[in-house]
């Protein structure tokens, strides 16, 4: 229940984004942003709820599409013009293709997790490099997304590597003092967060 409901944080403050957005005259990169966040949280949600495996690939596959939703905001965040970068879109969709085609016939989380973790990286890279050199005043936004976002892959991990003894340590504990040790709806709630976060950025 915890791993299911705490996607919430994935869609609710996405879908204000997303009307925000709309509502400002943005350009429809941050409304994709906004919307590529929900669909994790929606397909997080569904997966959770079911633990079947084609829901499983509707949290996996968007947390991709979203993160390069993410690199092309952030590579064309100092243009003047509301223009579309044709050649980095098409990297970026071939990219999705190909590893949603891989990933279909590999089913092998580990080269999930690398495809992910790419782009995370890159993410990461070109905001530290934003925040530095070019819009220092957005460290403090910048930094504490990261941050965030951080604390929950940490606890992601913990749970991953613990999950047994964790699982021991809640049947003994109160169902209330229990669920604060649910890592892995920690991680849905901190990277929501920091996601979010970082499209304000």
């Amino acid at each position: 229940i915890g791993n299911t409901v705490s996607n919430l944080i994935f869609i609710l403050p996405p879908i204000y984004g997303a009307i925000q957005t709309y509502k400002d005259g943005l350009e429809k990169r941050y409304l994709a942003a906004y919307l590529c966040l929900t669909a994790v949280g929606l397909g997080s949600w569904c997966f959770h709820m079911t633990l079947k495996y084609e829901m499983q690939l509707l949290d996996e596959l968007p947390m991709i599409y979203s993160c390069c939703v993410f690199v092309y905001c952030l590579y064309e965040c100092f243009k003047y013009k509301n223009t579309v970068n044709y050649p980095l879109l098409f990297l970026l969709i071939t990219y999705s293709v190909v590893v949603s085609i891989v990933y279909l016939n590999l089913k092998e989380p580990i080269f999930h997790q690398i495809m992910y973790g790419t782009l995370v990286s890159i993410i990461v890279l070109r905001s530290v490099y934003i925040v530095l050199w070019v819009y220092p005043w957005l460290r403090g936004l910048g930094y504490t997304s990261l941050t965030v976002f951080l604390m929950g892959f940490f606890l992601w991990n913990v749970d991953n590597i613990f999950c047994d003894k964790l699982r021991a340590l809640r049947e003994k504990m109160p169902p209330v003092v229990g669920a604060v040790t649910q890592f892995h709806a920690w991680w849905h709630i901190l990277t929501g967060l920091g996601s979010y976060l970082h499209i304000l950025l």
